[in-house]
């Protein structure tokens, strides 16, 4: 079984992922996201914004174990990354293992 990390990062290689909460809104309201990804080390209200917009959209959401510095390396971006969301998983495994 794969861990989260290898998924997120194989998702963002091969698959489609919006990056940033701006995008993961957009993501949810045309009906794309899958999944939402958000760092556990978020800004308090980013972390009950995601958790709202998942409960009214049925979207599941996970946390990242790390801060949104470590998200945005993980992705391969030079910026942070609070949220993302999975609209293709790719060949990530992150779906069915959520």
């Amino acid at each position: 079984m794969a861990d989260l990390s290898t998924n997120i990062r194989l998702a963002v290689d091969s698959g489609d992922v919006a990056l940033g909460l701006n995008k993961v809104l957009g993501s949810v309201k045309k009906n794309e996201a899958k999944l939402i990804v958000v760092a556990a080390k978020s800004r308090s209200d980013i972390l009950q914004d995601i958790t709202h917009i998942s409960k009214v959209s049925n979207i599941k959401h996970i946390q990242f174990n790390g801060n949104s510095m470590e998200l945005g390396a993980l992705c391969g971006k030079p910026y942070s990354v609070s949220v993302l969301s999975i609209i293709n998983p790719g060949h990530s495994k992150i779906l069915e293992e959520q």
